[in-house]
């Protein structure tokens, strides 16, 4: 076993999905610079219809056990939202909500806790309303934001907050931490920037490895001195590396910060590796495309032509994404890349090759730099 502690799954096993993200609308009242749906107000053509999301539920729900995500677009925006969140929930599945919260009243948060939606996550991006509200593209969505916030909690909703870190908010992270503290968030979720859709116009505004590297360790920090907010970074599979290079460090053993947090929330909160994507997580589209996750804009299969069962199980990509050895250049032959992985939407943004090794990570593994000190080259496939 490496320093890693890797673990396998049992050979010719697929696990089933975990946590899905599913995009029921992509219809926004916002126009967020960094949105990978480059969404906008209106009606989309071939949204799955009600009977068609009901039928996706069933079909998730005959072998599997996932978290739902209900995210858009805004996903109140859509008519039947409601009778969709219900109908999981009462075949028993467990409903979760991402949305931007601008459209909160108290009636809706009610109609929330009436379905059963437990917790919904809020993206905010700036501690302060001028700057979210630019970000945001509406003047008041930081206003109307943090009073949602709290019209669901008065309805018994929990919210994590989540924000998108890149160099115009990086310096703002501390104030991001104390905001979500302060509203009485349950988690803090850094998400580390992938160019796609609209965020492509915001690819100088990236943060460059090194940054990545110190942000990430600064959730390191958090994570062991905050006790009342759980934090996990989403986007930045060699978090897993950091975590087990500062454990290991500290005399500690990374599957304890991996096993979950004392507030944890029935699954939300728990860790097990880097990049889940078409392994224990995937993204399904507002007209049922299948993905590894929401940034990785190449389709598995679409749950219109085939169950999502077959695809979940079947895919080439799943499965490639499923073989670590497939791994390239240093990502092939890092110690860590089972728990990590590398970002493989990054990977495909920027190289075109989803297996190729993640391009904003600054680790030089181990065997690498054995391979240089020899001059016998890297080893790994494709490097």
């Amino acid at each position: 076993m490496d320093e890693a502690e890797e673990t396998k799954a049992t050979p010719g096993a697929v696990p089933p999905p975990r946590m899905i993200a599913w995009e029921i609308t992509r219809s926004c009242n916002l126009a967020c610079v960094h949105c990978r749906a480059s969404a906008k107000h209106g009606h989309y053509e071939g949204e799955l219809t009600t009977d068609e999301a009901k039928a996706l539920l069933d079909n998730i729900k005959s072998f599997s056990n996932p978290i739902i995500i209900l995210t858009g677009g805004e996903p109140l925006a859509r008519p039947d939202f409601y009778e969709i969140a219900k109908y999981g929930r009462e075949i028993g599945l467990r409903m979760v909500l991402g949305t931007n919260a601008t459209l909160m009243t108290p009636e809706i948060a009610a109609k929330l806790k009436e379905v059963g939606i437990p917790r919904m996550s809020v993206s905010i991006d700036f501690p302060t309303a001028e700057k979210h509200d630019e970000f945001r593209g509406l003047t008041g969505a930081f206003e109307q934001a943090v009073r949602g916030i709290k019209i669901a909690q008065e309805a018994g909703v929990e919210v994590q907050i989540n924000s998108t870190i890149t160099k115009l908010n990086v310096d703002y992270l501390d104030d991001l931490l104390k905001f979500s503290k302060e509203v009485g968030a349950v988690a803090f979720h850094p998400f580390l920037l992938v160019p796609t859709g609209r965020g492509k116009d915001l690819e100088e505004q990236e943060l460059p490895p090194e940054d990545y590297e110190r942000t990430l360790n600064w959730v390191y920090d958090m994570q062991k001195v905050e006790k009342d907010i759980f934090f996990k970074p989403t986007d930045a599979p060699h978090y897993f590396r950091i975590m087990h290079q500062r454990a290991k460090e500290d005399g500690e053993k990374a599957s304890k910060m991996m096993a979950g947090h004392p507030h944890a929330s029935r699954g939300l909160e728990t860790m097990t590796r880097g990049c889940l994507g078409g392994i224990g997580f995937c993204f399904i589209s507002h007209v049922g495309q299948v993905q590894a996750c929401g940034y990785f804009e190449k389709a598995a299969g679409n749950i219109k032509e085939q169950s999502f069962k077959e695809v979940w199980e079947t895919s080439p990509l799943f499965t490639d994404l499923r073989d670590y050895d497939k791994l390239k250049g240093k990502c092939g032959i890092c110690e860590f890349k089972r728990v990590c992985g590398g970002c493989r939407a990054r990977a495909f943004e920027v190289t075109g090759d989803y297996l190729a090794e993640e391009p904003y990570c600054v680790y030089e593994p181990k065997a690498g730099k054995r391979a240089a000190a020899t001059g016998s080259g890297c080893g790994a496939p494709g490097c």
